[in-house]
């Protein structure tokens, strides 16, 4: 039987090192790719662990319909796993700063933006009245430079122009990640994508 052979690139060598702890996880971005092995339709990939811990995604949803995404506000990470099973990742993420910001529940993605637009919510300004009424595409933008729009008023899956926040519960209620990482999500999720916020 011939071996299955499994590549890593820099990023999944670094995120073995987190794990040992011989990197900081806020410092460092993180992914962790299941290479797909062989695979049926019900089991998915088989897949490597690492500082993250893995999921099921057979315990969040029926199907794999159009790719799913479970993103976890308590280890601070999202989990994505492609609609045909081969491919599954996981992005390290910052959160909501409090509870009350936090919207867990089943959400779906209903847009996507490359280059979006930023503008404070009416909640935002009310607790901050400083903040700009707006900030286009750019490297000034909260947005980042890619956003999936969530189903739900205001909620975005979406990059930073801080990277600090990452690890972190640093947001107005959305999930932030570092832009090559949301640049890398944004290419595999679709719109329909189903989304579970835990």
């Amino acid at each position: 039987m011939a071996e299955n052979p499994k590549s890593f690139t820099r990023r999944q060598f670094t995120t073995g090192l987190v794990a040992l702890g011989a990197a900081s996880p806020l410092l460092t971005p993180a992914i962790l790719r299941a290479q797909a092995a062989p695979a049926t339709a019900e089991s998915g990939p088989q897949f490597v662990t690492s500082g993250f811990s893995t999921k099921r995604w057979q315990d969040y949803f029926d199907n794999r319909r159009k790719g799913v995404i479970v993103s976890d506000t308590v280890e601070r990470v999202l989990h994505y796993w492609s609609e045909d099973g081969n491919t599954y990742n996981i992005y390290p993420t910052s959160v909501p700063l409090t509870e009350e910001l936090t919207r867990r529940g089943r959400t779906s993605i209903v847009q996507k933006v490359n280059g979006p637009e930023w503008r404070p919510t009416p909640n935002m300004l009310r607790r901050d009245p400083e903040l700009p009424r707006y900030v286009g595409p750019g490297p000034q933008n909260p947005l980042g430079t890619r956003a999936l729009y969530l189903s739900w008023q205001y909620y975005r899956i979406h990059g930073t122009n801080d990277t600090r926040k990452i690890g972190r519960q640093a947001s107005n209620g959305c999930i932030g990640l570092y832009n090559e990482d949301i640049e890398e999500l944004f290419d595999l999720a679709k719109v329909g994508t189903q989304v579970i916020l835990i």
